[in-house]
Formats: C-alpha cells, structure tokens, sequence
C-alpha cells in the first residue's frame, strides 16, 4: 500500500487499531500548528497525554486522522478533525474530509459545510419518528447489536461509513438522522468536534442512556447515540433495556 509515492508505514497500537505515517505527520501540524496559536492544552489521539491535562477549562482535542482504516483502504470517508472544548462542553470544531475537500465546520455563528462550490449552512432533518430514521453507522465495526437495533426501532436505511466525525455530520448536513455505536471505547477526540457541528446544526450527541458525553474522561464507556434530535428520547426509550449491561 502506498501514499503519494511512498510507503503508508502501518502499524499496530493498543487495541489492535492501526496507525499509518500520515497520522503522526498530520499530527505534528496541528499540535504544532494550535500551539504557535494557544496557550490551551491539546491532546492528540497520536500524542502521549500529560497527567491533569483533561481537567483543563479550555481544551484542543485532535484526531488527525479519523477512519484510519477506511484511508488505508483507499476510501474517502476518513475525516482530520479538530475540535475545542471549553468547561468540559465542546464549542468549537472542524472535521475535514480531504479526499474529496469537503470540511464542517462550527463556529459562534453556525455550522457550515465548505466544497469547490460554496458554504451552505447545515441543518438536521426533520425526521420525527424512529421508525422512519436513516441509519448511519460504522464501516469497518459494524457490531451485531446493531441489528437489534434496527429491528426494535423498525430501520430499513443503513449507511457505513468509517469517520465517526463524518458520520455525525452527516446528521447535521440533514442527510441521515441517527447514529448508534454500542462499543465501551471510544474518546474524547473522536466527539468533540463533530459534536460541535451537530448541535449548531440542531442535533444532540449523548451516551445510549440520554446522559452528556463526559469531556473530562479519556473514554466513553457507554456507548454513543447522536441524532437529528427529533428522535432522541423515543431513541433512548426504546433502546436502554438494549444496553444495560454498559450502564455502570
């Protein structure tokens, strides 16, 4: 496998997940790039985490490359994201596909998303009913309680895609409604600045019990369920006797 005539250089981290050169080059620019900008801590998904550093009131959160796996396959879902959480609430974010050089993106102002042929203004759908919702979910880690899933809310429409930031902006962009992950381990920099986007879009990312994402711990242990917002509460209703055994 190659990039740009060299090598992708993959190799294996905790959690049997892949990294690539890509990932610790882009890395080293944005942390570099924030620092000659901030005085704000930053964390990057490819950077060792200082002891305190989470707890900070202000806080970057980077993943540099989001969807690793689908950018080794040679797809376009990967996303670079960047986002910024402040008292522990994310506020702002940018999630750029490169591939295709399309970036969302959330400011004081809005959530926006930016091609070749312009800046739109992202909204939700107004999708009201779970029954009725398009189903996003992950590409590479599609779970089999997802099809439980699908048969207690009734989803027929599914869509794979890697990026998590992707997925969710897909959701603010009003193309698809609801995203569903039941895995115990995902982090603070695969939300944060897609969930910046989302909710300037009018949608809401939790846990799968209704309750906030916790920026101030690395891990999210239950799971994570984002909407157009619409549908959150029937979501959350109907799926918690699903997922009791996360609930801690």
């Amino acid at each position: 496998m190659k990039i740009r005539g060299g090598e992708l250089g993959v190799e294996m981290k905790l959690g049997n997940e892949p990294v690539t050169i890509a990932d610790k080059r882009a890395s080293d620019i944005i942390v570099a790039g924030l620092g000659a900008r901030f005085s704000d801590p930053i964390i990057s998904e490819e950077v060792p985490i200082t002891d305190g550093t989470l707890a900070a009131e202000r806080l970057w959160l980077v993943d540099p490359i989001d969807g690793t796996k689908d950018f080794i396959r040679g797809s376009d879902s990967f996303s670079v994201m960047v986002g910024l959480a402040q008292g522990g609430v994310p506020v702002l974010g940018v999630v750029y596909q490169p591939a295709i050089d399309r970036a969302f993106y959330a400011t004081e102002a809005g959530a926006f998303v930016q091609t070749p042929d312009g800046t739109q203004p992202l909204a939700v759908s107004d999708v009201a009913t779970a029954a009725d919702v398009r189903l996003v979910i992950s590409a590479s880690h599609r779970m089999p309680e997802i099809d439980r899933v699908k048969s207690e809310l009734g989803i027929t429409n599914e869509l794979n895609v890697g990026s998590v930031g992707v997925k969710l902006c897909l959701i603010a962009m009003g193309v698809r409604d609801l995203y569903v992950n039941p895995a115990p381990k995902t982090k603070v920099w695969d939300t944060c600045a897609p969930q910046a986007i989302l909710a300037r879009a009018g949608g809401t990312l939790t846990d799968l019990f209704g309750e906030p994402i916790d920026y101030h711990q690395l891990r999210q242990p239950r799971g994570l369920l984002a909407s157009n917002g619409h549908v959150h509460a029937e979501v959350v209703g109907k799926l918690t006797p699903l997922f009791e055994s996360l609930r801690h």
